[in-house]
């Protein structure tokens, strides 16, 4: 099941209902009119979200909303802003990077009043450079004011993200770039989101969408031959023959050890999707790959850095996960502005 907006009216759930079915991607195109926000929140996003059975978007974007104005409002806005006042505000790049979180800035927009007018120059994935201004809205300043902290948050984390993504993604090709579970609470599908515009692939989304068979695991369960077995019993007794499972390795016998599993055909492996390489020098990653020789997808992980990605993404492995373009990121310098 898709992670969906669950929108806070039912005007609005009317318009923003179909991303929970969509997943194509929109053209890169210049806005070239505006439109109510409500209704740019309603197109299917350039790139959609990864899919979570439990998640809602709206529900984080409410959650946003109403925590930033609590029990009597926006009091800064509606002491020194007459109701009526109409008023243009501009999104600013004051630094150069990814553009992510143009859909859901839409709908933080359309959250807080459907009626503003938003106009966006650029889309989510494309490059924002500083000083550059890549949207308008237009409506109440009230409605501007109250939706501008909780869309520079979300658009501001999310940029980062993908322009973390981006540059790790170019250094690891032709290896697949991945993020893992190390996100804020409550903003895991957003995170990952941003990942995917940045050029990235989604890890596993939780603990229910793959078995991860890591050391811990091993350890109580006697080693890997054990939890291997365990596991393929597990899933075959829950009807859960979509799930795959990955096992980590952290040494070359380690590696030799799920070989000879996977290899024996007495040992039931049908399960057995991916092997992970942990914190394993360039030349037994690329040893491993070599030993494994297509058997199952290979993921380098621990020690990624934007100065390793590029060697490790040239020993043949799938996969290289890092944890740092979710939980090590910069937010990109954005800006809204009122203009006068």
């Amino acid at each position: 099941m898709r992670a969906h907006f669950a929108p806070a009216s039912n005007a609005f759930a009317q318009h923003i209902g179909s991303t929970r079915t969509h997943r194509r991607q929109r053209p890169s195109t210049v806005s070239i009119r505006a439109m109510k926000c409500c209704e740019e929140a309603s197109r299917p996003p350039r790139v959609a979200p990864p899919p979570h059975p439990t998640y809602s978007i709206a529900a984080v974007i409410n959650a946003a909303l109403e925590e930033d104005i609590g029990d009597v409002g926006d009091v800064s806005s509606l002491s020194t802003i007459p109701a009526s006042t109409q008023s243009t505000a501009t999104l600013l790049a004051k630094a150069s990077g990814v553009l992510a979180g143009e859909h859901l800035g839409s709908a933080v927009l359309a959250a807080v009043d459907g009626n503003l007018d938003v106009e966006w120059l650029k889309r989510d994935g494309d490059m924002i450079e500083k000083g550059e201004v890549f949207m308008r809205v237009k409506g109440s300043a009230r409605s501007i004011l109250r939706a501008e902290r909780v869309v520079l948050n979300f658009m501001q984390r999310m940029s980062g993200i993908a322009t973390m993504t981006k540059a790790y993604a170019e250094a690891a090709s032709p290896a697949i770039m991945l993020e893992t579970r190390k996100t804020v609470p409550g903003l895991r599908v957003i995170d990952k989101w941003a990942v995917l515009i940045g050029g990235g692939k989604n890890h596993r989304i939780g603990l229910f969408d793959m078995v991860m068979i890591k050391d811990n695991h091993i350890a109580a369960a006697g080693g890997i031959a054990n939890a291997v077995e365990a596991c393929e019993k597990y899933l075959k007794e829950n009807g859960l023959s979509t799930v795959k499972i990955e096992v980590e390795a952290r040494t070359m016998d380690e590696v030799r050890t799920v070989i000879d599993l996977l290899d024996d055909p007495n040992v039931e492996t049908a399960s057995v999707s991916r092997l992970m390489l942990d914190n394993m020098s360039v030349d037994d990653m690329r040893d491993a790959v070599k030993l494994i020789n297509g058997r199952v997808e290979t993921e380098a992980s621990g020690n990624v850095t934007l100065n390793t990605v590029h060697a490790i993404g040239q020993t043949g492995v799938t996969y290289i996960s890092s944890g740092a373009l979710t939980h090590s990121v910069s937010a990109l310098d954005i800006s809204l502005n009122i203009d006068v």
